[in-house]
């Protein structure tokens, strides 16, 4: 008598495959890891960068690869992570397709508010200026909201594109004006202001660090809180979710990611955007599993732009926020074009 073979249930299998699925994106971030250490005016072969990390190669390949590249491509990831985890819940939050950090001016306002500080209180830290960022992005993110609200339509996704790329317009020509009426401040925030990892050392990253591990790790939580918001308000509150609570809690959370994520490199446009979708793409609606395949994939999108941007140059770097500018303007195009057929 032979034993029968029982299948896994569909729901056990697709949280395996959505497991495994993790595996190609951990190896591919993993490897451009190495890539981004060993890339740079003096290039270092991946098993340099390795034995330059145990302490085990020349000493002058050691010390740039972990007090120069080392820092950048740490601070390339946990602002990858945090841009992505921050588009996920505001495209959960608005269950808009269209809604992202910065397409609705969030990046912009936090922007704005961190060369104000710059400007006003010239010797403050990257500590001090990350409340500015925190303060200027829920700013700007209020601001776009009500905007588009306006009407009986509410908050579509065409009038929070519209309402975002005013912000946007807006708080850029501002930034601009305040640096062009500094010259120590614009010589001083030049590349910043456009989206760069180029000169971020360990000082920056080190200040960060605890706004962006609380703004990760509070996002990756926040999966079950966006499945019943994306169910419809009246559905979600009838499940004990208390709505507006939770979107002000959420809103909170993607203000912390947001600003720190400014504050460290500059305003970078279309990672929450593009990263969201191509999540739901691989593991369908559950946002439980779409916000930990974002906080992955939003560092691969950052350090390969950023890696191409050393070598698409051969005598000068385009920072990371001109090739994720170029890569999303496409992207976001496309969801405008045909945003009937994108669920959220």
């Amino acid at each position: 008598m032979s034993a029968t073979q029982v299948a896994p249930p569909p729901s056990v299998a697709r949280r395996s495959g959505r497991a495994l699925g993790l595996l190609p994106a951990v190896v591919v971030l993993v490897a451009l890891v190495l890539v981004s250490l060993g890339l740079g005016s003096r290039d270092v072969a991946p098993v340099d960068v390795w034995n330059a990390l145990i302490g085990a190669t020349d000493l002058a390949d050691a010390t740039v690869i972990r007090e120069m590249r080392m820092p950048r491509t740490l601070i390339a990831i946990v602002v990858g992570s945090a841009l992505a985890l921050g588009g996920t819940i505001l495209q959960g939050v608005a269950r808009n397709p269209l809604a992202d950090p910065g397409v609705l001016g969030i990046n912009a306002g936090a922007a704005l508010a961190v060369v104000v500080a710059a400007v006003l209180f010239a010797a403050m830290p990257v500590s001090g200026a990350v409340w500015f960022a925190f303060a200027g992005a829920g700013v700007a993110t209020v601001v776009v909201y009500a905007i588009a609200a306006v009407g009986r339509e509410g908050a579509t996704p065409i009038k929070l594109a519209l309402a975002g790329a005013a912000a946007t317009a807006l708080c850029s020509s501002f930034t601009s004006a305040v640096l062009l009426a500094d010259p120590d401040a614009l010589n001083e925030l030049r590349m910043w202001q456009v989206g760069a990892l180029a000169g971020r050392y360990y000082p920056v990253l080190v200040q960060l660090a605890p706004y962006f591990a609380i703004g990760i790790v509070a996002a990756l939580f926040t999966g079950r809180a966006l499945n019943l918001l994306s169910l419809g308000d009246d559905l979600a509150s009838t499940l004990g979710l208390r709505i507006s609570r939770t979107r002000g809690v959420l809103f909170a959370i993607v203000a912390v990611l947001c600003g720190a994520a400014t504050a460290a490199c500059g305003p970078i446009v279309f990672v929450g955007l593009m990263i969201p979708h191509l999540a739901r793409l691989i593991t369908g609606a559950d946002y439980r599993w779409i916000l930990v395949y974002s906080a992955l994939l939003g560092p691969v999108l950052v350090l390969g732009s950023d890696i191409l941007g050393r070598v698409l140059l051969p005598t000068a770097e385009v920072p990371v926020g001109v090739v994720i500018g170029v890569l999303g303007a496409p992207v976001f195009v496309l969801l405008v074009r045909f945003r009937k057929i994108v669920k959220i």
